[in-house]
């Protein structure tokens, strides 16, 4: 009998919680006022980020995923697809997925292979590495 009860008394606890829901979340910011001014803080974040400036463009990176849909990366920013947000289109082609045509508004396009930069100003192309290649030195102990 005194295990019956023993065994009643450590499962009563777990009966107990097992039923209880778990507490809502509720809004991280409770005013209105304070969450117009974080829309309007992301409102300004967005038209700031649109557009890329600067003397040269450079081909950050490409990602060409099995669905078809792509991600270019110039100067360090993202754009999807062929938004051409940020003032520059980006065309890349699934047989060549190392590359991208770049074409900024306003100015001629141009092809960059992920790494190279271009002046935009003298259209003189340049390779983060240099002479296009990368050495590899192995040490010894």
């Amino acid at each position: 009998m005194n295990r019956l009860v023993s065994a009643f008394m450590l499962l009563l606890p777990c009966s107990l919680a097992w039923g209880a829901e778990p507490p809502a979340l509720g809004r991280l910011f409770f005013t209105p006022e304070k969450r117009a001014d974080l829309d309007q803080q992301r409102q300004l974040n967005l038209q700031e980020s649109q557009t890329l400036q600067g003397a040269t463009l450079q081909l950050d990176g490409v990602v060409l995923r099995s669905d078809g849909r792509k991600t270019v990366w110039i100067n360090g920013r993202p754009q999807n697809d062929n938004t051409g947000s940020g003032g520059v289109a980006a065309r890349t082609r699934p047989a060549i997925p190392g590359e991208a045509t770049l074409t900024p508004n306003g100015e001629a396009s141009v092809e960059l292979k992920v790494g190279e930069n271009i002046n935009r100003a003298t259209r003189e192309k340049s390779n983060a590495l240099g002479d296009d290649s990368i050495k590899i030195r192995s040490v010894h102990r």
